[in-house]
């Protein structure tokens, strides 16, 4: 008995004791979605079949950005890596800590082939902000 009190009293420690403490979102969060509306996002997911999509970003923070890019990279099977597709440049406010950008007269954010993208929200100094996969399938 005094075996298992100490196994379980060794045990609680462990798990309590060094418990590693993280916010869920503490970091830029980049996910796509069908489309952004008066009633927030529909179909958020990481799979899609061609067309256009909504490219989201959300943050505890203000992001503190200004000019911004969303750039797409697909998987090349044939090279096994990842190559630029295309590119797109928004201006967005210092302040926001939520972000979505959408097809509009400038750009279309379209996949128009199907496949895995690597998709960047990029800084004016092409830093990565925040990125995320997508698959894009018939």
């Amino acid at each position: 008995m005094k075996k298992l009190i100490f196994t379980f009293s060794f045990l609680s420690l462990f798990v309590f004791g060094f418990q590693n403490y993280s916010n869920a979102q503490s970091e830029p969060v980049l996910y796509f979605c069908e489309k952004y509306g008066d009633d927030g996002e529909v179909n958020v997911s990481d799979r899609f079949t061609t067309g256009y999509l909504t490219v989201m970003v959300k943050c505890d923070y203000a992001l503190d950005l200004e000019d911004v890019s969303i750039q797409f990279d697909k998987w090349n099977t044939r090279e096994r890596k990842f190559e630029y597709y295309k590119k797109f440049d928004y201006v967005v406010e210092p302040d926001m800590k939520f972000i979505f950008f959408a097809k509009n007269d400038e750009s279309d954010l379209k996949f128009e082939e199907t496949g895995f993208y690597r998709v960047f929200l990029l800084d004016d100094r092409e830093k990565t902000v925040a990125s995320a996969l997508i698959e894009i399938i018939d």
